[in-house]
């Protein structure tokens, strides 16, 4: 069994000379661009209305635990915004443009934004927990999704949603469930 691999550079040289405008997507690409770039795109708006959900309920959590509590979710809101940064920057490399119009936040976004009265942890934590499983289904489903066909795009959901499976597991452990 003979596994002849060659790679013909000089096609490939004289693909890419003629496309330079196109920066990263070369002809080997395996995706649709502007679908990748609308879904990371809904990325974005997940991360960052994760983020806003979780710096207001570090802000107005109270109660015996508020402190242990308000520190996890201040450190969560944190990786969500890095995780919209990094997708935005992925849309950018696709030569798209990152969407970060506040009104278009909320309905773009896989999860809600949510206040609880009167800072019930118990709910916020709920809450919390509730998105982070939300957003990990539907970035497994991304994740499927890219396959072979944009690695680099893949690889970015990979590692975000590695974070938002220890967010769930950090929940589950101060909600003793």
């Amino acid at each position: 069994m003979s596994d002849n691999f060659v790679i013909d550079v000089t096609r490939i040289r004289n693909e890419v000379r003629q496309k330079m405008q196109d920066g990263p997507i070369t002809e080997t690409y395996g995706k649709d661009s502007d679908r990748v770039i609308g879904v990371l795109n809904d990325v974005v708006a997940t991360e960052v209305v994760c983020w806003l959900r979780y710096t207001r309920h570090a802000i107005s959590a109270s109660g015996i635990d508020r402190a242990q509590v308000s520190a996890q979710f201040t450190d969560h809101a944190k990786e969500e915004l890095d995780h919209a940064l990094r997708a935005a920057d992925r849309v950018n490399q696709l030569g798209g443009e990152p969407a970060f119009d506040p009104a278009k936040l909320t309905d773009r976004s896989h999860t809600d934004y949510t206040t609880p009265l009167d800072g019930d942890l118990n709910q916020m934590l709920r809450d919390n927990l509730e998105a982070e499983r939300i957003v990990i289904s539907t970035y497994q489903e991304i994740i499927r999704w890219l396959g072979d066909g944009d690695p680099t795009t893949r690889r970015l959901m990979e590692s975000i949603l590695e974070e938002e499976e220890d967010h769930a597991d950090d929940l589950v452990d101060l909600l003793g469930i």
